[in-house]
């Protein structure tokens, strides 16, 4: 398949997946396309789901594909209106009953602590649904207590005692920190690019997927291109993220870089390699069929970097 041919494919798929090939692959932006989002194909699906509760599934992470905390996610991943009203009134029911006595969202456990890599997660759809910063503080400042001395944040640093970040749970937190800094939020943002600069190097310190100390692969998931990424760390999602935050290319990230375009198939198409099990609204893509958000995130992660996808 040529450049031209794989453009022509990815403008079949659904209006989301057309808004976002034109505007990173093709560098034009169609408004038109964006405002159909929420009123045809993915982005209407998910809508027609919310129940009469004002959440999507039982509750905010309940059951949690189809809950509110993920089903919001993928629409932000969709790019749909951040003015959405079913969007905006779920947000609105989220911040005034999911505060966590630490500030951050959904107490659970014992102790009710919140999770670091939800607050993560709540970060970046919040920020992009320009949720007030007054009800982002508390979420910021729950995060930037969980830093930690390796540069990155564990999900269960405010409950237990973890030694060691998560690759998992940084990814998150730097997609939370990224969309609030475009989005042109204040507050303590120094603190937050900071955060964001130590996290993203304690990424690249492992290569992406490798023990810092062995160079072993840290997991074999983290090479599967899953979509929607969910919870989980992989190194498309990783290099998808770098792209999108413009973080100047490293040698660290050729290793993944390799891996990604090995995954490429005859056709110069990605694979949806699998889905994380759980119910979900509906499922996008098949596994192991030729996936549009893979090759889309793929390309741009190739043409941010100027890397010639066919040597």
């Amino acid at each position: 398949m040529t450049n031209k041919q794989r453009i022509s494919w990815l403008l079949e798929g659904d209006v989301a997946i057309q808004y976002q090939t034109f505007r990173d692959l093709l560098d034009t932006e169609k408004q038109d396309l964006r405002k159909k989002i929420e009123f045809t194909g993915w982005g209407l699906q998910f809508l027609n789901c919310r129940q009469q509760s004002g959440h999507w599934g039982q509750r905010f992470y309940q059951p949690k594909w189809i809950s509110s905390h993920y089903t919001l996610l993928d629409l932000k991943n969709l790019n749909i209106s951040p003015d959405n009203p079913s969007i905006q009134e779920c947000l609105d029911l989220i911040f005034k009953t999911e505060k966590a006595a630490d500030g951050g969202i959904l107490p659970i456990g014992k102790n009710q602590k919140s999770d670091v890599c939800v607050n993560g997660m709540v970060l970046n759809y919040a920020s992009y649904f320009h949720v007030k910063e007054e009800n982002l503080k508390s979420v910021v400042d729950c995060l930037l207590k969980e830093r930690m001395k390796d540069g990155g944040f564990n999900c269960q640093s405010n409950a237990i005692t973890v030694i060691h970040s998560s690759l998992h749970t940084t990814l998150s937190v730097l997609e939370g920190i990224n969309e609030y800094q475009k989005n042109e939020y204040n507050y303590r943002l120094d603190e937050l690019i900071s955060a964001k600069n130590e996290a993203q190097e304690f990424i690249l310190m492992h290569k992406l997927f490798k023990s810092d100390k062995t160079g072993e692969i840290i997991k074999a998931g983290f090479l599967k291109l899953c979509y929607p990424g969910r919870w989980y760390y992989d190194i498309l999602k990783a290099m998808d993220f770098f792209q999108l935050a413009k973080v100047k290319y490293d040698d660290r990230m050729k290793d993944a870089i390799d891996i990604i375009l090995a995954k490429r198939t005859e056709d110069g198409l990605w694979k949806l390699a699998s889905n994380h099990p759980g119910k979900t609204h509906f499922e996008m893509e098949v596994p192991g069929k030729p996936s549009r958000w893979n090759t889309l995130r793929a390309l741009r992660v190739l043409k941010y970097y100027k890397i010639d996808e066919d040597n």
